[in-house]
């Protein structure tokens, strides 16, 4: 409790609130909005430091945030004092990289690559990272030249463990990788702060700062998995365009933050049944976890009024989906359902609310309803503020 007997929490987010519209958006805004006797700190990891925000935050509620792309130095974001950074930057040197940071790399590099994840290993890790960074400059320390060698070696000696002979890694696969390592551990060179509960909204990146706290501080972990996020980056990565070699490091990587924030976690909120069979897969014992519904105020939604009996035979079928424009939404199953809807009724209509966020697979949306004849029966509205009214048509 802070000094006013209000409970205080850290609600991390990750490529949401406040800076996008959705789903996680809209459950952020109501939990800080509703909930004012509540202290919030907003811990938002964002894809980089000009976005604007579409939320406007309560007084009750601060704002992190903490951009993985965009800046040049990993302290750009940061409000610590001038001094503090110039001197972390003075007094590290090759021999503190060598005999402090590198040992912590190291591990860190086991723990991506291993296929037997060992989440108390990895969090220790992290943690320790999170101290040596504390003291230590963490641009000089990723960029060292004896930090690439390191990473570079290892990944050469350690190759059969990515177990595909297609996965031999280019200069180019070498240095995207260990930049992903820089960008994403950003988050281990940004303070954590001391609250009563901390909250994350993914099993992600933004589940770092909440097993920081917990080390750091003893704050107890709660975590709401509204998609799974594992899942959805197994979807977005096989689309994607990245060598064989991107997509095992990435993967695993991303399986090892997962792991970590399952384990750590001190109890498990997802929004739905399905989503436990992830955690469960991953050694979530089943006393951790417990279904959370979301919520449906009746009095912001309910039907619009039938057609009267007369009207029917006119009235017109309309299938509304509200969904981001993303592989991950699935959008094209939809289409290819909507053409088989359309041959048993022919004057039906699907109207598509959602922002896009990856252009290319709108493209590709927009072929595959020209493709199956569907200009006039299927319409990509874009976003909407008014879900309710939207679902009542």
């Amino acid at each position: 409790m802070n000094k006013n007997n209000r409970l205080k929490v850290m609600i991390s987010t990750e490529g949401t609130y406040p800076f996008h519209h959705g789903g996680v958006s809209t459950w952020c805004d109501v939990l800080v909005k509703e909930l004012s006797e509540i202290d919030y700190v907003i811990y938002s990891v964002m894809m980089n430091p000009y976005l604007t925000q579409k939320y406007v935050l309560p007084k009750n509620a601060s704002l992190i945030k903490v951009p993985l792309w965009g800046t040049e130095d990993a302290s750009e974001h940061l409000e610590t004092p001038f001094s503090h950074v110039y001197m972390t930057k003075s007094i590290t040197n090759e021999a503190v990289v060598k005999n402090y940071f590198l040992p912590l790399f190291y591990t860190l590099l086991e723990e991506i690559m291993t296929v037997d994840k060992d989440p108390i290993r990895f969090g220790f890790t992290l943690h320790n990272l999170y101290s040596y960074f504390k003291e230590y400059d963490y641009t000089i320390s990723m960029k060292a030249s004896i930090t690439w060698e390191t990473f570079k070696s290892y990944m050469h000696q350690n190759i059969l463990t990515l177990k595909s002979g297609e996965a031999i890694p280019s200069v180019f696969d070498l240095v995207q990788s260990l930049g992903w390592l820089y960008r994403f551990f950003t988050i281990l060179n940004t303070p954590v702060p001391k609250v009563d509960v901390c909250h994350s909204a993914a099993a992600a990146f933004c589940g770092i700062p909440c097993v920081l706290a917990k080390y750091e501080y003893g704050t107890p972990y709660l975590l709401t998995e509204h998609g799974v996020y594992l899942r959805e980056q197994y979807l977005s990565v096989n689309r994607s365009r990245l060598s064989s070699y991107q997509k095992i490091f990435l993967m695993k990587l991303i399986q090892s933050i997962t792991s970590v924030n399952y384990y750590m976690a001190d109890h498990i909120s997802p929004v739905c049944n399905y989503n436990t069979r992830w955690e469960k897969e991953f050694g979530v014992h089943s006393s951790k976890i417990k279904v959370i519904y979301n919520g449906v105020d009746k009095n912001v939604f309910y039907p619009s009024i039938k057609p009267t009996l007369n009207s029917q035979q006119d009235h017109q079928l309309t299938v509304i989906t509200v969904a981001r424009i993303d592989p991950v939404k699935d959008i094209e199953s939809l289409l290819k359902a909507a053409e088989k809807v359309k041959k048993v009724i022919p004057n039906v209509r699907f109207i598509i609310y959602g922002i896009v966020m990856i252009q290319e697979y709108y493209e590709e949306c927009l072929n595959l309803r020209n493709k199956l004849k569907l200009d006039n029966i299927v319409t990509f509205a874009g976003h909407t503020d008014d879900v309710p009214n939207v679902l009542r048509q």
